[in-house]
């Protein structure tokens, strides 16, 4: 029994503060959106778990073993012959990022609704994939649809990737999972223009609640959150980083921490800007999942800002 069960790829990424080029130091580690927000969820308190596809060798080994690290249980990763995935990620002095990656074909995409341990899902508090679990493949699209489907409560962050996917076929994924999602984290402003047609955060939100989301988050960069619950809208303020180095994994660390509180009990404001918090301690050091920050210094860090307006 999980709280928590983040669905997607694993990927070796490979990190640099400089331009790619040959020679140039980089350094290795695991990351991947799945891999991420369930260790934001761990470390925020869940009993979490991982459901991705890793090759059956040496790698795979290495890749199970920071899961594990992270304090996220490997007892749902599947392995299997095939390639792993790779990205490199060049991060400049504001934050920003160029990625580069060699994942066709990788065994993580490989994933299908056959992978899928859906006793598991069915039972689980609150189960989390992405938009780039869905473009990866059409196996691992259908296992994201099948996961959305028997999941009680299905958490979806749209996560457009331009060189996955078209905007069209983002959007055909969004309006097919609409049904059984219960919470969406759309950024604004380049998802809620591309896939939903919304010129401003209310509007996107607006549209996702009559679509039938029960939580709508909208992202908005240094101007906090925009929160939709039922009828009720409020903003949340960004919580200035203690040092913005890269920021790779910071939606992800948002939307672990905010499933993982509201699994624990939480009250969806309070979750809300825990997550906030989260996020802005995770841009300080470079790489998707190597700034993951317990509860407390989260709550440390949320108590420096007068985040949420209640």
């Amino acid at each position: 029994m999980f709280d928590v069960i983040a669905i997607g790829e694993v990927l070796v990424e490979l990190a640099t503060d400089r331009p790619f080029a040959h020679g140039v130091p980089a350094r290795l580690g695991v990351s991947g959106d799945a891999l991420n927000v369930a260790a934001a969820a761990a470390a925020a308190g869940a009993r979490t778990a991982l459901v991705a596809v890793l090759p059956d060798d040496e790698i795979g080994d290495a890749i199970a073993e920071r899961v594990r690290a992270l304090g996220v249980s490997d007892v749902l990763l599947v392995r299997r012959p095939g390639q792993q995935g790779v990205y490199l990620v060049h991060g400049d002095p504001s934050g920003e990022r160029q990625f580069a990656y060699a994942r066709g074909g990788s065994v993580g995409s490989t994933l299908s609704p056959g992978d899928l341990p859906l006793d598991q899902i069915a039972a689980a508090g609150v189960v989390v994939a992405s938009g780039i679990s869905g473009a990866i493949s059409a196996s691992a699209r259908a296992a994201l649809t099948t996961a959305a489907r028997h999941a009680a409560r299905f958490a979806y962050d749209p996560n457009l990737r331009p060189r996955l996917t078209t905007t069209a076929a983002a959007a055909g994924l969004l309006d097919e999972l609409l049904p059984d999602i219960w919470l969406v984290t759309p950024s604004h402003p380049l998802e809620t223009r591309e896939l939903l047609g919304a010129a401003t955060a209310d509007a996107a939100a607006a549209r996702l609640r009559e679509a039938g989301a029960e939580i709508v988050v909208v992202t908005c960069g240094a101007d906090g959150v925009l929160l939709r619950v039922g009828a009720d809208a409020h903003r949340i303020a960004s919580i200035p980083a203690p040092a913005v180095v890269d920021q790779t994994g910071a939606g992800d660390a948002f939307l672990g921490t905010f499933v993982a509180r509201i699994a624990r009990g939480d009250e969806v404001g309070r979750a809300a800007v825990r997550a906030a918090a989260a996020a802005s301690l995770a841009v300080s050091v470079r790489g998707g999942a190597d700034r993951v920050a317990a509860l407390d210094e989260v709550d440390a860090h949320a108590r420096t800002a007068a985040a949420w307006n209640g």
